[in-house]
């Protein structure tokens, strides 16, 4: 059978689709047959290169590629997109996979004595929470907004993103390790009780990644040296790395992985 006729007709919802990871795997799904919907945040000209990129995507691969850039941490922005999208897909139960690759957060330290803190101030509560939101309940939001519409297909994929720094310290990366590691709670719990809907829910924790989010991170550098000095194939991931797995999951052979954090590093993990 030709591999690209498996998702015929099916859609992939991704979540902070214009870069890293989140792009890799939409450049990934379409040339296996998936339609992309890419939601993502861009000022007006990075929004026009992007938007050259899907449109490349969607004539090189023979599907369709929908672009919505819109806010996806608020209801209006989530109500715009379920208007819009509903409108345009032929059919209901069409969504294969939601992945979340939304990475938006504070990078603050805990403490006062640091440049850092001085430059940015030091995390709050409310950091904490925004960071939080937007890496991991936003999910929870986006799955259920998806599941009450009836756009979810049968064998459903849900997929999120995490790191290995939700349970090491990174130089002023905890509000985003704590949202991480809820995220990683909240999709066991996704992965028991959307069993009933037939949705298989689990975690990426990929490797090092020289994406724009980790050249955010305070040291970023050093970390990129330590994950290729570690890591069995002395080379970090890359993101096609991670879209390759997240097409894996997709597949009907990975109908029976439910709960599941994957690392997906080469084996960095094991040093």
């Amino acid at each position: 059978m030709d591999k690209t006729l498996q998702f015929k007709g099916l859609w992939a919802v991704i979540l902070g689709g214009s870069g890293g990871f989140g792009l890799a795997a939409a450049e990934k799904l379409a040339s296996q047959g998936m339609n992309i919907a890419v939601v993502y945040r861009e000022m007006a000209t990075a929004d026009k290169l992007i938007r050259e990129k899907f449109i490349a995507i969607a004539s090189i691969n023979d599907v369709e590629v929908l672009a919505y850039n819109i806010n996806a941490l608020n209801e209006a922005g989530r109500d715009s997109f379920l208007q819009q999208f509903t409108a345009a897909v032929t059919n209901k139960h069409c969504v294969k996979v939601l992945l979340h690759a939304i990475a938006r957060g504070n990078l603050k330290p805990l403490t006062a004595d640091t440049p850092e803190a001085e430059a940015y101030g030091t995390l709050t509560a409310e950091d904490i929470q925004l960071t939080t939101y937007a890496m991991s309940n936003s999910l929870l939001d986006w799955a259920n907004l998806l599941i009450k519409s009836n756009l979810f297909c049968d064998r459903a994929r849900i997929i999120g993103l995490t790191s290995e720094g939700s349970h090491k310290y990174w130089d002023g990366y905890a509000a985003v390790s704590m949202a991480k590691a809820s995220l990683e709670s909240l999709c066991t719990y996704m992965a028991v009780e959307y069993s009933k809907y037939s949705i298989n829910t689990n975690i990426i924790q990929a490797g090092i990644t020289d994406t724009f989010s980790l050249r955010k991170i305070p040291g970023h550098d050093q970390l990129i040296e330590m994950a290729t000095s570690r890591n069995p194939y002395g080379r970090i991931t890359q993101p096609g790395d991670v879209a390759g797995v997240v097409y894996l999951l997709c597949t009907d052979e990975a109908n029976w992985i439910n709960g599941s954090v994957i690392h997906v590093d080469g084996g960095e993990h094991c040093r």
